[in-house]
């Protein structure tokens, strides 16, 4: 495709670093050689925000609809008119009302295909989550709105952490295992890597869940029963590359992780902990599955630096490009895969570009 992609970016939490690390991205008018930028939010947020920066000469073209998109310049679509109180660094119920309704316009925007791809900016969930409107988090609420299977896919220049359950009580996370469920994982993830990443043939790493990966029943029988058939499945059924269960500890602690394009780990803190600890200042969040493409930083709503200018946009800025490059990716993937390349009916084929 000739074209650049549309990017809608939620303005996330106000209170936060959200905004900080938004204007300190789309600052570098280079981005626009790339993609078309749509900030969801409020031209006074980011007034406010420009003058604690000192980014006074920062500014975007305000639009009331995508009409009205500039492709020259980083766009901001009005969600709200109304005056909004910024409290920086303090959790707010104002800030998680505001954050939700550019999130909910640009999700609606993405679903009817007016946009190509969403990058979240951080949120508090507890300040968007009420009694009327349960939220968990950014990558459920997408899920649920796209009426999609989904997997949070973490992602850095070294590793693809891929995660099979996300926002749960640890408690809860053996009862919610199951063969077919790790087996849908698994093939989310290796189309995810091909389509996604471009990683013509994927190996993919299986965590175990618990110590010494069950210690052959010892210390746990999902891996018998649950991790080990799903993997199994996935082998005969789809001809995935897939090893494992693997221990956790030892895998990381002997760098064997290097060895795969993709890890799948059972449980949030079980793959965010090696992959936050090795790319914290570069990660991006990426949500597989879906019907569009939505990255998000790895990083929250970091409180305690808001105003103070010393946050990072790097993993924003990054968040950004690899939306780009998804965008460009699965439509390549897509365009291959209608138009294959024709065989020679005159010999013996010899071969299949696998993709």
């Amino acid at each position: 495709m000739s074209r650049l992609p549309i990017i809608g970016i939620t303005i996330g939490d106000m209170n936060s670093i959200a905004v900080e690390v938004i204007i300190k991205t789309l600052n570098d008018n280079r981005i626009l050689n790339y993609c078309i930028p749509v900030v969801y939010g409020s031209p006074k947020i980011i007034s406010y925000w420009r003058k604690v920066l000192n980014l006074n000469d920062f500014n975007l073209n305000i639009i009331k609809s995508l009409d009205q998109l500039n492709s020259k310049k980083a766009n901001i679509l009005v969600c709200w008119e109304e005056e909004t109180e910024i409290k920086m660094g303090e959790a707010t119920t104002l800030a998680g009302q505001y954050a939700f309704k550019a999130l909910a316009m640009a999700t609606k925007d993405a679903l009817d295909k007016k946009i190509d791809a969403i990058v979240t900016a951080p949120l508090n969930k507890n300040t968007v989550n009420t009694p009327e409107n349960k939220f968990v988090g950014h990558t459920e609420y997408l899920a649920q709105q796209a009426q999609s299977d989904h997997l949070m896919v973490l992602s850095s220049d070294d590793l693809k952490m891929a995660l099979v359950t996300g926002h749960v009580p640890v408690k809860e996370v053996a009862s919610k295992l199951t063969v077919d469920g790790i087996y849908k994982k698994i093939v989310l993830l290796h189309n995810s890597l091909k389509q996604d990443f471009g990683i013509v043939k994927p190996r993919i790493a299986v965590l175990g869940l618990n110590p010494h990966a069950g210690d052959g029943g010892l210390l746990g029988t999902e891996e018998k029963d649950i991790i080990i058939p799903a993997v199994d499945k996935a082998k005969s059924e789809n001809q995935i590359i897939v090893f494992g269960p693997y221990p956790a500890d030892g895998f990381f602690g002997s760098n064997q992780y290097r060895q795969f394009d993709g890890i799948l780990a059972m449980y949030h803190d079980q793959g965010l902990v090696p992959f936050k600890y090795a790319s914290f200042d570069s990660g991006v969040n990426v949500t597989a599955g879906l019907p569009f493409v939505r990255t998000s930083p790895d990083h929250g709503t970091a409180y305690a630096i808001a105003g103070k200018n010393e946050a990072s946009e790097q993993s924003m800025r990054n968040a950004l490009f690899m939306a780009i490059d998804i965008w460009a990716r699965r439509n390549n993937y897509s365009e291959i895969n209608a138009n294959p390349l024709p065989l020679n009916p005159g010999k013996r084929e010899r071969f299949r570009i696998d993709f």
